[in-house]
């Protein structure tokens, strides 16, 4: 039993080491109680991931306030913006909407709103 235990605790320490926590603008992601949250993925050069940006009606005087980051500070980058839709169930959100956005003359990018449960 105690070494079931033992293993359980080293596991779970690892485990916590590895998590990151999510935030924009420097707030968490557990810590918004907006009603309703818009975000969008922003595809980087020569890679498959996506950047997301996350607006809730925070001031924020430029994009890079509202990409999702670690608690270093990094960008985080997701697989697509549905990971991050997925993820977003834990902070208590579901997909409320799906819109298109112009984004320059030729192009449009997704716009997913998010409804607190």
């Amino acid at each position: 039993m105690k070494k079931l235990m033992m293993s359980a605790t080293i596991v779970a320490c690892f485990a916590l080491k590895c998590a990151k926590a999510q935030t924009v603008n420097g707030i968490r992601l557990s810590e918004i109680r907006s009603d309703y949250i818009q975000v969008k993925g922003i595809n980087r050069a020569f890679s498959d991931k996506v950047l997301v940006s996350l607006e809730y009606g925070q001031n924020a005087p430029n994009l890079d306030n509202t990409y999702i980051k670690d608690d270093d500070g990094k960008k985080m980058e997701f697989n697509s913006i549905i990971e991050f839709v997925n993820k977003s169930k834990a902070y208590g959100y579901n997909l409320f909407n799906v819109f298109s956005e112009q984004n320059g003359k030729d192009s449009s990018i997704a716009v997913y709103v998010l409804k607190r449960k």
